[in-house]
């Protein structure tokens, strides 16, 4: 991976870094690279209640939020912001709100990179939202201030659309602690991640892909 001076995480939802970017999360660290997550909401609209339910829609927030450190732990993040917003209402914000909360933590933290989803290409409107705040704060700098943005896209029609990914990063040594990070957000994942995990340690090639190779796209700036 190439060597970066801090790197800045935004997604909308605990949850969001797990899949995509949780490995090289953890290889940024390990390399003692400085790295902030900030997490919008609290995901407190989910879906799941856990399986079997141990959450209700009253206490989902309270319980994400502890999944949310819980998973941050296992990255070893320190820095981990949760800015307060309200999940699944990102894209109705006041016009200009998500980008100068951008503007505002590039502005604090200076990060080399930034990381979020491609807007358009992330199939939840709270990701597009997000994506989309981030690509318009990081247009508005100058060429020689504004960080990379490594975008993550993952809907059914991105690759015919935007080509392949740009950036593979092989995270296979971190194979196991991103096992234990989608473990910490157990009330979301715990339908599908034994699945996962069986077939993982089984040898199946599909999952070794899934968890051992993480894919960004550089944004194309005009």
């Amino acid at each position: 991976m190439k060597k970066q001076s801090h790197v800045l995480v935004i997604f909308p939802h605990p949850d969001d870094e797990a899949f995509g970017v949780s490995g090289t999360i953890s290889a940024y660290i390990d390399a003692g690279t400085p790295v902030t997550y900030a997490c919008l909401t609290l995901g407190q609209m989910g879906r799941n209640l856990g399986n079997p339910p141990f959450a209700t829609r009253e206490s989902l927030a309270d319980i994400r939020r502890k999944e949310l450190q819980q998973a941050a732990a296992v990255m070893g993040i320190t820095d981990l912001r949760m800015m307060g917003y309200r999940d699944k209402t990102l894209e109705f914000e006041q016009p200009g709100r998500l980008k100068q909360m951008v503007l505002d933590l590039v502005a604090e933290l200076k990060p080399s990179l930034v990381i979020s989803f491609y807007p358009g290409y992330a199939v939840h409107p709270d990701h597009d939202a997000t994506g989309l705040a981030v690509a318009s704060a990081l247009a508005e700098l100058p060429k020689s201030e504004r960080p990379t943005f490594y975008a993550v896209a993952f809907s059914n029609n991105h690759e015919k659309e935007i080509g392949p990914a740009d950036i593979v990063h092989d995270v296979s040594a971190y194979a196991i602690r991103k096992l234990d990070t989608l473990r910490a957000h157990a009330s979301q994942l715990a339908w599908t991640l034994p699945s996962l995990e069986k077939a993982y340690y089984d040898g199946v090639e599909e999952a070794k892909e899934r968890l051992c190779n993480e894919r960004f796209w550089t944004y194309p700036f005009a």
